[in-house]
């Protein structure tokens, strides 16, 4: 579902532009949406992620660029920048605290050795560094291919990302880690 609500402003963006063929509308339909998903997050959570709050100011600041100077460019970098930072972030946290990012997102579901964790870190820094490679490229070689560009951004990213989850998904099973019963003695 959370993946679903993340996904959400994309969605009416493509839509928006499919209906148009104006990627600035598109835009300009997008900064709300994406403002919106984020005061659902609040009303639901009572807390935005940093992640979520990286977005949602790239959205705004780039989006408001797009849209004050007709200029699609600057949208079609959001994706790029924000798996970058992602990464960055990532792989900071290799070395930065106690736990990987990656960790704190998931020990609470399951136990895995320190050094899975790591590797699954280093697989995000990994994924995030070719996603906003695999966008760049696209709009670097197609820069006047919005269909392309929009089409990759939402089926594309999507559909990367829910095969990467997979395989972290059949990686992760390979190394849970039984729970400890501390009854036994």
């Amino acid at each position: 579902m959370k993946l679903l609500l993340d996904f959400l402003p994309v969605i009416i963006f493509f839509i928006v532009y499919k209906s148009t063929d104006d990627i600035i509308l598109a835009t300009a339909v997008l900064i709300p949406a994406t403002l919106l998903q984020m005061l659902y997050t609040w009303l639901k959570t009572h807390k935005i992620e940093k992640m979520q709050l990286i977005t949602l100011i790239l959205v705004v600041s780039l989006g408001g660029l797009t849209i004050a100077l007709n200029d699609e460019s600057f949208i079609k970098w959001k994706p790029t920048i924000v798996n970058w930072l992602f990464a960055l972030a990532f792989l900071g946290s290799q070395f930065i605290g106690k736990k990987t990012i990656v960790e704190r997102l998931m020990s609470s579901a399951i136990e895995l050795p320190t050094e899975v964790w790591k590797k699954l870190n280093i697989a995000w820094v990994t994924f995030f560094l070719a996603m906003g490679a695999a966008n760049l490229a696209i709009i670097t070689l197609y820069p006047d291919d919005n269909d392309l560009w929009i089409n990759f951004k939402l089926f594309g990213m999507l559909g990367l990302t829910l095969i990467f989850i997979l395989l972290q998904g059949f990686y992760i099973s390979k190394h849970i880690q039984p729970e400890s019963n501390d009854n036994e003695g």
